[in-house]
């Protein structure tokens, strides 16, 4: 990983965010374009980004690491779920269950496939993919649990038919059975798929320009929560792995999808399910606006 070249791509990716700030507040992006550009890119260009990636020479190194980072990152949700649970007794419940949930789970398929991609190229997105499998299943599961105190009814249904579980499993099936796409459909795939960096981006950036700054850095919580999120959790991952004898990419992607940001489900589910929506976004606007420096420390120290 050369560190001048990663570290372009990466500020690449965030002015394509400044963009999308700048379309936002010129109005050309309008309010009610981030979530219908969200499931263009969550349901279309995402899952399409996937399928392509694995379009390459299957081998046992590749799916070895590919089991591995799955595993991985059971172990590494699991282990932030324990950290989040004596981290932060000293707020109330309502701050207390917000702050959980952002230190346990971060932006790793929004943000995290753009800069996988812009590192590793489609492998990255590949590997990032199996990252994600456990990511969708224990929030879905275990992030419903912080705000309401019980799973989710339909939690089941809804990983099995997620777009990112779905295209995991008929990418799996094409890359184990060999299975090439007619060459006109795979290349119209990976062209739909390559939008999805740039997508992300600018709906990231449009959705920072409605972000009311006034207030947005009032109380401890919002510098705990953040340092937590974005330098100590991956620095503790990131020491925690170099006693394991992983390859260092596989090591790299771990640590890189732990320092992304908060997820955006941080703020969702308090407002669907009850709780402190206000700080839950100003944690998810805040988180993104300063990945935009720790990101690249992360990427020098890895």
């Amino acid at each position: 990983m050369q560190i001048n070249v990663v570290i372009n791509q990466v500020i690449i990716l965030f002015l394509i965010l400044f963009v999308g700030f700048y379309a936002r507040k010129r109005n050309i992006i309008t309010a009610d374009m981030p979530g219908k550009l969200s499931n263009l890119m969550l349901q279309v260009t995402l899952p399409l980004q996937i399928l392509t990636s694995f379009n390459f020479g299957l081998s046992e190194e590749i799916l070895r690491n590919a089991f591995l980072l799955f595993v991985l990152s059971f172990l590494i949700h699991l282990f932030l779920m324990v950290i989040a649970k004596f981290a932060y007794l000293r707020y109330k419940e309502p701050v207390r269950n917000v702050l959980k949930y952002m230190t346990i789970f971060s932006n790793c398929g929004f943000m995290g496939f753009p800069v996988l991609q812009s590192i590793f190229g489609s492998k990255g997105v590949f590997y990032g993919a199996f990252y994600n499998i456990p990511f969708q299943i224990l929030t879905l599961y275990y992030g419903v649990m912080i705000f309401t105190g019980k799973s989710d009814k339909n939690t089941l249904k809804r990983i099995v038919t997620h777009p990112i579980i779905i295209s995991v499993a008929v990418g799996m099936v094409l890359f184990l059975l060999k299975i090439q796409l007619p060459g006109p459909v795979s290349e119209a795939f990976a062209m739909a798929g390559s939008m999805t960096p740039s997508l992300s981006m600018l709906i990231v950036g449009s959705l920072l320009a409605d972000v009311p700054l006034r207030g947005i850095l009032r109380g401890s919580e919002i510098y705990l929560g953040s340092a937590m999120k974005l330098i100590v959790t991956p620095l503790v991952i990131y020491g925690l792995l170099r006693l394991l004898p992983l390859q260092k990419e596989v090591m790299q992607i771990c640590v890189i999808l732990t320092a992304m940001p908060a997820a955006a489900n941080t703020a969702i589910y308090p407002a669907r399910f009850g709780g402190d929506t206000m700080l839950a976004s100003r944690l998810v606007s805040i988180t993104t606006i300063l990945s935009i420096i720790t990101i690249p420390l992360i990427l020098l120290v890895l």
